[in-house]
């Protein structure tokens, strides 16, 4: 699919992986709309890149839904669907005595997991109702999962089981649809420059670069925007979890 021209969106789009493929998505043509809760960096980062933004609650469906609606109107039939909104988080199932929070492992699957079913469902739906736009696509979803779903490490049952589902989705996800023209595809990305990771100290920052085996360096989130380009400009790529990773595999610790 040629994105120049179609309506996309991006949830999570207002930092990060979200941000760097709403730039690149921008640059190509694409009519983006950012989804995130932070009000005040969306509202500037949708002055300062010419595209849309509106808050919203990825774990609420009253307001994906009413989200879509108003993106419907500004830009017409939505052909894309990017899925960043995530948060990470850390925590053993049990030390010193104290058992994980069941509120926060509950709080991590809502977002990552449910909030992006959340999105797919809503979008997709409408997707299903438009006119293909190359006489066999209607759209394309992709879906952010991490090398975590795969190798977590100690304190990550909560986010890996979320990001895990994420990748386990995928396949039905695409076969659903599939009878519809909507591709499906998930990211897996490894270590990234991402501002969390950017607020590290040099000396750790170092330290995890070096632990990836090629190239030994922080991810950059243009090259996740670059593989989502090219997920949308390849109709063959369809049910898969790509890992984005350097040929990294997490230790446990």
């Amino acid at each position: 699919m040629d994105v120049n021209g179609v309506s996309a969106i991006v949830s999570g789009g207002a930092s990060g992986l979200g941000l760097a493929t709403a730039k690149n998505l921008l640059e190509r043509g694409a009519r983006v709309t950012i989804f995130d809760l932070n009000e005040d960096l969306g509202e500037a980062l949708a002055s300062e890149l010419n595209c849309s933004f509106l808050k919203v609650d990825v774990t609420d469906g009253q307001s994906v839904e009413s989200a879509l609606e108003t993106v419907l109107l500004e830009h017409g039939d939505v052909r894309v669907l990017v899925n960043c909104a995530g948060v990470a988080t850390g925590q053993k199932t049990t030390s010193k005595g104290i058992a994980h929070s069941l509120e926060d492992f509950e709080r991590t699957v809502k977002i990552n997991l449910v909030g992006t079913f959340n999105c797919v469902r809503v979008v997709a739906n409408q997707m299903a109702l438009q006119e293909t736009v190359n006489g066999e696509e209607r759209g394309v979803i992709v879906n952010t999962a991490s090398v975590a779903a795969f190798d977590g490490q100690v304190g990550q049952a909560a986010y890996s089981a979320s990001k895990g589902g994420v990748a386990a989705m995928t396949l039905p996800l695409a076969r659903d649809l599939a009878s519809h023209g909507i591709r499906v595809m998930t990211i897996a990305p490894g270590i990234f420059k991402t501002p969390m990771l950017a607020g590290l100290p040099p000396q750790v920052q170092d330290s995890l670069a070096a632990s990836i085996p090629f190239p030994s360096r922080l991810a950059d989130p243009d090259e996740y925007a670059a593989l989502v380009l090219h997920i949308c400009e390849n109709a063959m790529l369809n049910g898969e979890t790509i890992r984005l990773d350097g040929a990294i595999r997490l230790a446990p610790r």
